[in-house]
């Protein structure tokens, strides 16, 4: 089993202590990060094993590895050899490991570590990106057979991790650690035991607890803390056998569907995992699809079309509205489903109280993605509609699919909406986070007879949604949407209902 192990990169023995014991109930083992101590807590590092009462790595990471110790070789070795000196009978007061680079011939001191029973990591990192011969790298690593080997990699893109996942196959019989750094690499560290690597590393949270927290380095996007690897990633379920699901787009912009996920799962005792996987393109995403067996996708901006060719069936509403954001692997390769529709008109239709649209006159912002999901079920739902897009060319052709009124963010736009403005739709990532102060219409005056309705829901109230609160109009933001969408992705995942009696488990 995969064991997790936390990062201590503080800048005294106390406040690592500090850390680890917040930490305690969720890793198995823990890497002090001497680099990253004040020189003169460098000095006391032999005593940390007992102190810590746990397995501990010790390592000094250099610059040029993506660590802070700026000495050279000799202080290094010497830093090194305090730490395993005056080695007790009882090995829980030594280090468990201690890590050495590839680079780092120093016999003596690995005697000494094996004498005492201190396993050697030999390490090796790459900050520029993963080796076509990573597999041929790892196998070469070893020195001696004992020794567990790490590859600590920058992954600048998706098909880097693909070659990950393809060396860690080839070398299943080899005893090692594969970490990913990079915005990338999360899926790997958070599917270490699929990939055969024996530690999966996790970084406490910089903010930490009590006033100015931790007062630690930031982390990168695929580091994640220990509480968040076991409870929202169920790490210590994950096994050979556990079916893998995933959420992808570029950016990411949502953390609460894997934790609804994993905590239905968690729930109803599925062998099942859900992450987030940060994808450069679709397919990069469908090359990791089928190298790490996931089972299902959740498809988001900007590749709702982009995946359309990679499927071998589709859906009726896949169909008509040109868009998918579901995917499930079947028999035939990958079956396609929309059920963003489904979600916004229940949704809407809920809030708004009736049963369709017939005889409302309505706006939607934005011509593609959610905007060609929201156009379709309004004609749906038997409603007239005017499309807004900044690109009036994207306006014109998704209007023309069901004779809508269609005009680009101008004058012209403007004056059209005072015909259809019963409800607006906010169907563009404008105002999401970063530009959280954009307005897609900042022309138009609420006059608080329209409802309206922003398919974001982080920030909980867009500026868009904060002007026409204040004017009086009944606002709701996208998060019910959400909630309905994947309540129906759960059935073509999961292959049956949601039973609604867990919905107010789960915070949905």
């Amino acid at each position: 089993m995969a064991r997790i192990c936390l990062c201590l990169n503080g800048k005294t023995l106390a406040q690592d202590l500090k850390i680890l014991n917040e930490n305690r109930k969720n890793i198995d083992i823990a890497e002090l990060r001497v680099d990253c101590l004040d020189p003169d807590e460098r000095l006391l590092i032999r005593s940390f094993p007992e102190m810590a009462g746990l397995p501990l790595i010790l390592s000094i990471r250099r610059v040029i590895d993506g660590g802070s110790f700026t000495g050279g070789d000799g202080s290094r070795i010497s830093l090194l050899a305090k730490g395993l000196a005056y080695a007790d009978a009882d090995r829980r007061r030594n280090f468990a490991y201690v890590d050495l680079e590839e680079d780092l011939d120093v016999p003596s001191l690995e005697e000494a570590a094996r004498t005492y029973g201190t396993r050697i990591i030999r390490s090796w990192y790459n900050l520029e990106g993963v080796d076509e011969d990573l597999a041929e790298k790892i196998k070469k690593l070893p020195r001696v057979g004992d020794e567990l080997i790490k590859a600590s990699l920058m992954a600048r893109s998706l098909d880097e991790v693909v070659k990950i996942y393809r060396a860690a196959r080839e070398t299943k019989n080899i005893d090692k650690v594969v970490h990913c750094m990079g915005p990338y690499g999360l899926n790997v560290n958070v599917l270490a035991e699929k990939l055969g690597s024996q530690i999966s590393y996790v970084y406490p949270d910089p903010a930490g607890s009590g006033p100015g927290g931790q007062n630690l380095p930031p982390r990168e996007p695929c580091q994640l803390d220990p509480k968040e690897l076991v409870e929202n990633y169920r790490f210590r379920s994950i096994n050979a056998k556990t079916k893998v699901f995933a959420a992808s787009g570029n950016p990411l912009r949502n953390n609460d569907v894997p934790r609804f996920f994993n905590s239905i799962f968690d729930i109803e005792q599925i062998d099942a995992v859900y992450f987030p996987v940060l994808a450069d393109s679709v397919h990069s995403l469908m090359r990791l699809a089928e190298v790490c067996g996931i089972s299902g996708l959740s498809i988001s901006s900007p590749f709702y079309e982009d995946i359309l060719p990679y499927l071998s069936s589709v859906s009726k509403e896949v169909d008509y509205i040109g868009s998918c954001n579901t995917i499930v692997a079947d028999s035939q390769g990958w079956g396609g489903y929309n059920t963003a529709a489904a979600g916004f008109a229940d949704s809407l239709l809920a809030f708004y109280g009736r049963k369709d649209l017939k005889g409302r006159k309505v706006t939607i912002i934005g011509a593609r993605g959610m905007g060609k999901v929201v156009a379709a079920e309004v004609f749906r739902l038997r409603g007239k509609a005017l499309i807004l897009n900044r690109s009036s060319v994207y306006a014109r052709r998704l209007a023309e699919n069901y004779k809508f009124a269609w005009a680009g963010l101008d004058s012209r736009g403007a004056e059209l909406m005072a015909k259809y403005s019963d409800i607006i739709f906010q169907a563009s990532p404008v105002g999401m986070f970063p530009d959280v102060d954009a307005d897609p219409i900042e022309f138009y005056e609420f006059s608080g007879r329209e409802t309206v309705m922003d398919l974001i829901y982080r920030p909980e109230k867009t500026r868009f949604l904060k002007r026409a609160e204040a004017a009086g109009c009944p606002i709701l933001n996208g998060y019910d949407m959400l909630h309905r969408q994947v309540l129906y992705q759960y059935r073509h995942f999961i292959n049956k209902e949601f039973p609604p009696s867990l919905i107010s488990r789960v915070g949905l």
